[in-house]
């Protein structure tokens, strides 16, 4: 298969026949039919239904016009990218599980960048969206944590991706909650504490294995149970339903306001939190600028770093 067949498909489909797309194309009706033809018998489908009244896709042609469409678009954006001599826009790109943290490097880092362009992309997302990203190269970095119980699984899945784990830090499990909830008068909880208060997690899409969950304790049963999606539901919803998640103990108070606070739970675990990246890939200078102020926010909050 070559590029050059999905451009001759693309223009078939929006001339509506072999006979016009070659005209187009200042090639012979023959040479053109005979392109599509190889290109059916290397895929083994048949991509137009040919007949009198002209040519349609067939039911495998529009699926595969899709994904001819999607690498075409690929095609293009690389064609602008890097064509035509023009300096490239800076580009960093970071895939994350939901901490304020790690939102607050990327201001800093998006702050420190004196450019009249660039292109940054940050993804808070399902603990199987990090591992696709950054196999698939959509994102340079990743973010997410490692205990006890889910370090075997992370592992295999680590390298199963051709993936580098190096740890952050090191944090006990804290609740975080409304300050008006009736919680916060104690110093710490335990989770019989929990019990009457509506739990709060991310939810994983269809990946939704205790071992991808974003909270530790996965496997514990709830009476009331909410999932949502992302960091302000979350946090609304600590305030309207007197909610609570279980994190690393991290508000960063320049992005969120006084109303969350952090409150340690007695359980006996450890959250380690570390990046990913994928092992061919050497770290560019704004990755490597961006670690380095996400370890300097999260010094800020007393922890040490590891590595």
């Amino acid at each position: 298969m070559r590029i050059q067949q999905l451009e001759y498909l693309e223009r078939i489909v929006e001339a509506g026949s072999i006979n016009e797309a070659a005209k187009r194309l200042f090639l012979t009706q023959p040479s053109l039919s005979n392109a599509v033809k190889e290109l059916e018998n290397e895929m083994g489908i048949q991509i137009f239904q040919r007949s009198s009244g002209g040519i349609s896709l067939t039911a495998e042609g529009r699926e595969f016009m899709t994904y001819s469409k999607q690498i075409l678009d690929q095609v293009n954006l690389m064609n602008e990218r890097y064509k035509n001599g023009q300096q490239r826009k800076q580009s960093f790109s970071v895939s994350a599980q939901h901490y304020a943290f790690v939102v607050h490097a990327f201001v800093e880092l998006i702050k420190s960048v004196n450019a009249s362009e660039y292109q940054f992309t940050l993804r808070e997302t399902e603990t199987q969206n990090i591992f696709n990203d950054l196999a698939q190269f959509k994102s340079e970095l990743g973010i997410l944590y490692t205990n006890g119980f889910n370090q075997k699984i992370m592992q295999r899945l680590f390298k199963e991706n051709n993936l580098v784990f190096t740890p952050l830090f090191v944090a006990k499990p804290h609740i975080f909650v409304s300050r008006y909830n009736p919680l916060t008068s104690k110093s710490s909880v335990d989770l019989s504490d929990l019990e009457d208060f509506p739990y709060l997690s991310y939810e994983q899409g269809e990946v939704n294995s205790f071992y991808f969950s974003e909270e530790i304790l996965s496997t514990l049963s709830h009476k009331k149970s909410i999932k949502v999606s992302d960091r302000a539901t979350i946090f609304n919803l600590m305030v309207g339903l007197n909610g609570y998640t279980i994190s690393s103990g991290i508000i960063s108070s320049k992005l969120n306001d006084d109303k969350i606070v952090a409150i340690p739970l007695n359980v006996d675990d450890d959250i380690t939190m570390g990046w990913l990246k994928h092992r061919q890939v050497e770290l560019s200078p704004l990755a490597e600028r961006y670690l380095t102020m996400l370890k300097e926010h999260i010094k800020g909050y007393g922890f040490k770093i590891i590595s």
